[in-house]
């Protein structure tokens, strides 16, 4: 275990703001059947009752200015383990450590044959972020293939499981955000063992594949198609592409009840250009799904929109970069140009807007 004291955590971050830890405490590297220190760890840091946050890849946080006045734990754990499923033919479970990087585990899950999560390719971070926000992207979402999440409980002080009802994932959400009760050490992901992808629900990606919405590909050839849209949108990691210097998606894509869409759709049909029409997708809960980049791009917030040195991606609408090249943004920036957006889509078209990533020390 590294302790070390007053660290900055903007360079620990994707978007490269933040202030400093109190104290940022690094375990060794451990496997999954060697995750004693781990353990030991954090049962010294809880005794302490202090504030903890764990940080994986940062790739999905906005960190206040002033720091964050506790512990950080920077999760080093990795192994990956495969195993058949009992009586379930050609499913296979992979279990993987809280720290393994995300795309990582992705690729050799395509280079092994196994279907499920080859659509969220590219996306950054580590394992144990993945289950927090029931990360998805291009019709894909990690809650489809988890089956069992194996966490520390801190306060009973004992390791615990949840199976997928458990985790009580919904749209970017699950039991264990916004909340500090638990820390991931492990995810089971239940996949198939076949060559193809699952069926090919985005549209976006189906056109890309050159295949009909519904059908199956190459699983290769999915998640090279799937990094090849991302990073015409700087959605995969790049030094030398500011816009890729964000937090991913900032906004969720908002969905709204049956009955109000129609007062939604009186508003945007006079900003409608010839022959164009709103997206919108119904769910399964008999709402509906807006997108947020199209209502942000047509509330008058282009691309590449500025607010000093901060802005929207230059390539996607959803993203929003820090573009400061000698460290002069801060959050309190980003947060300004967030609000702005947030207000803009609700003045224009009545749809409140929530934020994606986590949040610390700073509200919307």
């Amino acid at each position: 275990m590294r302790v070390v004291e007053n660290v900055p955590l903007a360079s620990m971050t994707t978007l490269r703001l933040g202030g400093p830890a109190r104290r940022l405490v690094t375990t060794d590297a451990v496997t999954l059947d060697q995750e004693q220190e781990l353990l030991e760890t954090l049962r010294v840091l809880d005794g302490r009752g202090e504030s903890l946050l764990i940080l994986g890849g940062g790739s999905n946080l906005v960190v206040s200015d002033d720091g964050f006045d506790g512990t950080v734990l920077r999760m080093a754990t990795r192994g990956v383990a495969t195993s058949r499923a009992v009586g379930s033919g050609e499913s296979v479970l992979v279990t993987a450590a809280a720290g393994e990087p995300w795309d990582d585990l992705v690729a050799r899950c395509v280079a092994d044959g196994l279907s499920g999560i080859e659509c969220l390719a590219g996306i950054p971070g580590l394992v144990g972020a993945v289950p927090i926000q029931n990360v998805g992207a291009y019709g894909q979402d990690v809650s489809e293939t988890i089956v069992n999440v194996r966490t520390w409980d801190r306060a009973a002080r004992r390791i615990a499981e949840f199976d997928r009802a458990s985790c009580r994932f919904s749209y970017r959400n699950s039991l264990f955000r916004g909340s500090q009760a638990h820390v991931i050490l492990s995810v089971t992901f239940a996949l198939a063992a076949r060559p193809s992808s699952t069926p090919v629900r985005y549209a976006e990606l189906a056109r890309a594949l050159g295949v009909t919405p519904g059908a199956s590909a190459p699983l290769a050839a999915v998640r090279s198609t799937v990094l090849a849209l991302r990073r015409a949108k700087g959605m995969v990691l790049d030094d030398g592409d500011l816009d890729t210097r964000s937090a991913g998606s900032f906004f969720t894509n908002p969905t709204v009840a049956a009955a109000d869409f129609p007062r939604i759709l009186e508003r945007v049909t006079p900003r409608l250009a010839a022959n164009e029409s709103m997206p919108f997708f119904p769910d399964s809960e008999g709402r509906i799904k807006l997108s947020a980049a199209w209502l942000i791009e047509r509330a008058g917030f282009a691309k590449g929109f500025a607010l000093g040195p901060v802005a929207i991606s230059s390539k996607h609408a959803l993203a929003l970069t820090n573009r400061s090249t000698h460290g002069e943004a801060t959050t309190g920036d980003l947060l300004l140009l967030a609000r702005r957006i947030r207000d803009g889509v609700r003045s224009a078209f009545g749809v409140d807007l929530d934020h994606e990533p986590v949040f610390v020390g700073v509200v919307l």
